[in-house]
């Protein structure tokens, strides 16, 4: 199966980092968010990538045709003008990049990429900025199960701000990050078959608006709920709380070894 990941956007909440990078490969522990999430989908056998680059996509690029270089060691021979790369980390992938414009919103993103799923049973689709703990492998059954054209990762956030713990006018404690209202959000984290393509106009086209609110009409959207970790990478503070989760070693969404 293959997986298409949006990474065009502009990212300008976070534009502290994106104005060097495309927010996509903003690094957590040391890596872009783009690889966590690339791992998150191999450690369910899903290793066959279509990359939707927009702005700063030669990085993107760069990254991965240099990817040799960044997860092995090397020796350069001045002297001769050679390398030589050791300790070879490679994964399973295989990484198609395509540039699919500055300005196009992510129904468009998803328009522009439909040739290289378009022979597909189901492919995955997701953000690219943005990890979870999320059993792919059973989102997968449960598409196929239904057989509806559309299922998206229905999960609930956690509030934004930490809560006062009171017993009457006293204050006993806080809660970091308690909750939120109980509703059920859009997760990212798709499953699709190649015609939700149809419902998409054009470039102009969100995904998240004419084309998923007419397969909702059309009843061939499933909700695959997902109670255990989720978290996007809007923020700075996003960033950080990201970064000290794999820093503690505890980082719920690493489910590979």
């Amino acid at each position: 199966m293959k997986a298409v990941i949006l990474a065009g956007g502009l990212g300008t909440r976070i534009s502290e980092e994106t104005h060097l990078k495309p927010k996509p490969m903003i690094e957590i522990g040391g890596r872009p968010i783009l690889w966590h999430i690339m791992k998150i989908y191999s450690a369910h056998g899903v290793n066959d990538f279509i990359i939707c680059c927009g702005y700063k996509g030669y990085v993107i690029k760069e990254y991965f045709a240099n990817y040799f270089l960044h997860m092995s060691d090397v020796t350069f021979d001045m002297a001769s003008n050679q390398m030589e790369v050791r300790h070879k980390k490679a994964e399973p992938w295989r990484v198609t990049l395509v540039d699919t414009g500055e300005e196009t919103l992510t129904g468009g993103r998803l328009k522009r990429v439909a040739s290289y799923v378009q022979d597909e049973n189901a492919f995955c689709f997701t953000y690219g900025d943005g990890v979870a703990d999320v059993d792919v492998t059973a989102q997968i059954k449960f598409h196929h199960r239904h057989g509806k054209l559309a299922t998206v990762t229905a999960v609930q956030p956690p509030g934004r701000y930490g809560a006062l713990l009171r017993e009457g006018d006293a204050v006993c404690g806080f809660q970091e990050k308690p909750p939120g209202d109980g509703a059920w959000i859009n997760g990212g984290f798709f499953v699709l078959h190649p015609k939700v393509i149809d419902f998409i106009d054009g470039d102009s086209s969100s995904w998240e608006g004419k084309p998923l609110e007419t397969l909702a009409a059309k009843g061939e959207l499933q909700a695959f709920e997902h109670e255990g970790f989720w978290q996007p990478m809007d923020t700075l503070r996003d960033k950080t709380h990201l970064e000290q989760l794999w820093s503690s070693g505890k980082a719920p969404w690493k489910s590979w070894e």
